[in-house]
């Protein structure tokens, strides 16, 4: 039994129990930051988060699981689950009254979103934080997710971009913006395909905006008329051009590791990324062919950020913020930036860290086969509204997926 529906289970056994357990958010956030570390010392955290990539695992489990215990005496413990498991868990304790069984996860967009609705979050913490100095809340790429503004209710962790990834042993001249790729599928038939899943999600987004010409038009609230016009763009082009997609479009991957494993196999000559130095650990790890490369077709994708949330009725807030608090360090981010590690791009703001850190950010290894961060920024869109990604699942699969069958 994976922990989500070992939490759900034992909370619905638990719905007679007292609720005095709970803590007053307010207190716990009006402790002095050394109050803070005093009270989360030597505790347990329980992190709910996506373990889909041997690079982050690494990372948390041989880096970052060490350090919080060395430093702070916390034992983290790291268990998959992400999107609608971490809502449905905490809505399911809250209904029964209970202190969570979680104290963080990681989070942004979408969820956000769902976990503001039920006030599942504890905020503002990123006020509390020493190493939240170092983050640029201005920057409209990290204080603002997905149209919402975080207002310290997350903590800014990594900032990527959806990258195109191909095998240039096999394409010669990937199609090099939206607008020819409609055109280079059917020339290349079998070879493409988009997963059913948040990171497919981002491409019909930045598709969307792609066609639209004015990506003005997807800030701010939901627009129905935005929506609709747009994604009924993008669906016509996707429906003509299913009979050209790996298996004729009669299936599509449900998982980005699906899609990866085929591209890896040959199968395919595209896989895709949110992050746009994924490209590095896939090759350094093997998995991808050393021809595989990464590039953003213009205009431009999606760049967002993804942050960590305390959740409100945690049981060790203190710890969580604490842990919390490290990833955010020069430190932390430094060593999660290094494409050989994880390549995740820093949300710190170089020119705002301690000077011995400065240079060590400016000359860490060079990316070799995605491109480099200064190449894209000019190809950066915003996240629009989590209403896009929430209708986008739906129709995709009713008039895509499901118009196969028809």
């Amino acid at each position: 039994m994976n922990l989500v529906r070992l939490i759900l289970f034992s909370t619905l056994l638990c719905t007679a129990c007292s609720t005095s357990e709970q803590r007053d958010p307010a207190t716990i956030l009006n402790q002095s930051w050394a109050q803070i570390e005093q009270a989360g010392k030597d505790q347990p955290v329980t992190l709910l988060m996506w373990l889909g990539d041997p690079y982050i695992n690494d990372y948390m489990n041989k880096y970052v699981k060490p350090e919080v215990r060395k430093r702070y005496g916390i034992d983290l413990q790291i268990s998959g689950g992400q999107g609608a498991q971490i809502v449905q868990t905490l809505a399911a304790e809250r209904e029964a009254g209970q202190p969570s069984q979680l104290d963080m996860a990681w989070i942004n967009g979408e969820t956000f979103y769902q976990l503001r609705q039920i006030d599942g979050l504890l905020g503002p913490v990123t006020e509390k934080m020493p190493n939240a100095r170092f983050i640029d809340f201005t920057n409209p790429f990290i204080g603002v997710d997905f149209q919402q503004p975080v207002n310290g209710m997350e903590v800014p962790w990594g900032n990527v971009q959806l990258a195109f990834i191909y095998d240039s042993q096999k394409v010669a001249q990937p199609p090099r913006s939206f607008a020819e790729l409609p055109a280079y599928v059917k020339a290349h038939p079998g070879q493409f395909t988009i997963p059913n899943e948040f990171t497919g999600m981002t491409i019909l987004k930045s598709w969307m905006i792609a066609l639209s010409g004015d990506p003005k038009l997807f800030q701010g609230k939901f627009r129905e008329d935005v929506y609709e016009k747009w994604s009924g763009a993008v669906f016509r082009q996707i429906n003509e051009l299913k009979p050209y997609f790996w298996k004729r479009g009669e299936t599509f991957p449900e998982q980005l590791s699906t899609l990866h494993q085929l591209f890896a196999n040959g199968e395919v000559a595209f896989t895709f990324s949110n992050n746009d130095a994924e490209v590095d650990n896939k090759v350094n790890l093997g998995f991808f062919p050393k021809t595989a490369r990464a590039y953003v077709p213009a205009p431009g994708t999606i760049q967002n950020s993804h942050y960590m949330g305390i959740i409100r009725n945690a049981q060790h807030p203190e710890a969580a913020m604490l842990v919390a608090n490290f990833l955010i360090s020069p430190e932390a981010q430094l060593k999660k930036m290094d494409p050989t590690v994880w390549g995740d791009h820093t949300v710190l703001a170089i020119n705002k860290l301690p000077a011995d850190y400065q240079p060590r950010f400016n000359t860490l290894p060079t990316r070799r086969y995605a491109p480099k961060r200064d190449a894209i920024q000019g190809l950066a869109f915003q996240e629009p509204a989590p209403e896009y990604m929430v209708r986008l699942y739906k129709d995709f699969r009713t008039k895509v997926i499901e118009a196969n069958e028809n």
